[in-house]
């Protein structure tokens, strides 16, 4: 029907998330104007089981062309097919594949660990953390008042184990494994896959936020002390470098509807 065929993309999302950051730099690189919708964290995977009828827990989800669609690299799929420029996939099929299957590294291997590390060193600073959770909580957490940080501590150390100084030291370890890896990828080369902007560099980069912080992502008010104070810190390794410059190069401000709903008050399109 031509009014479901013009209804605007609505993405149901977590402002700080990364994987969240992922499915937004790919509607703003491909310049779809859409709505973003965000709820409690930790109720969110209600919602997300009702979008999409028990077939996703988490977010982002999207909602295209009345059809849900959960997980990040199904929604940028998504967005190929239905929005192909500028493309995301590289057109050479062998340079394809390596680019998705960089992606399904990226989610896999280093997602994860970058979130429970990440969220780790955020939590050493109990007075700074409180602080954070009250200021980033969306308006129904924050009507909590003092229960929102201490629902922030709990949420984060039930649900990605950024409690256990063990699991995060492991997570560390992984991290540093797979920024080798993505260095070694990209030897000498300005991308990983080709000499083009694909999915291959947008799920690296955009995964890797949180131990960057550029000023092109999503604006936290938090800078996580943490890594960049201990001694054996990670922000000179050269793959982060390379971050910051693929955000710097093309993450672009996005196209968002005028009631869409998103309380972050992002300034490139990255809530």
């Amino acid at each position: 029907m031509p009014g479901q065929a013009a209804a605007k993309p609505v993405l149901w999302h977590i402002p700080i998330s990364h994987y969240s950051e992922k499915v937004r730099w790919a509607l703003d690189y491909k310049g779809i104007e859409h709505q973003r919708r965000v709820t409690v964290p930790g109720y969110h995977m209600l919602v997300a089981l009702a979008l999409t009828r028990g077939r996703q827990i988490t977010f982002p989800v999207l909602v295209l062309d009345q059809r849900p669609i959960g997980d990040s690299s199904a929604i940028i799929a998504a967005l190929e097919r239905r929005h192909p420029d500028p493309p995301l996939y590289p057109s050479e099929p062998a340079e394809r594949r390596r680019a998705l299957a960089l992606e399904e590294f990226a989610d896999d291997q280093l997602g994860p660990h970058v979130r429970r590390f990440a969220y780790h060193e955020a939590r050493r600073d109990r007075a700074r953390f409180a602080e954070w959770a009250r200021r980033e909580s969306p308006p129904a957490l924050a009507r909590l008042g003092p229960l929102a940080p201490a629902y922030a501590r709990a949420f984060t150390a039930m649900r990605f184990g950024a409690g256990s100084e063990a699991a995060a030291k492991r997570s560390r370890a992984r991290v540093e494994r797979a920024l080798d890896r993505l260095e070694r990828e990209l030897g000498a080369n300005r991308y990983l896959v080709g000499d083009r902007f694909t999915i291959a560099d947008l799920a690296a980069a955009s995964l890797l936020y949180p131990l960057v912080l550029p000023p092109e992502g999503p604006k936290l008010r938090f800078t996580l002390d943490g890594i960049e104070d201990r001694p054996e810190r990670l922000a000179e390794h050269p793959t982060l470098h390379w971050v910051r410059e693929m955000f710097r190069r093309h993450r672009r401000r996005g196209i968002l509807s005028a009631d869409a709903g998103d309380p972050a008050g992002d300034g490139a399109g990255a809530s």
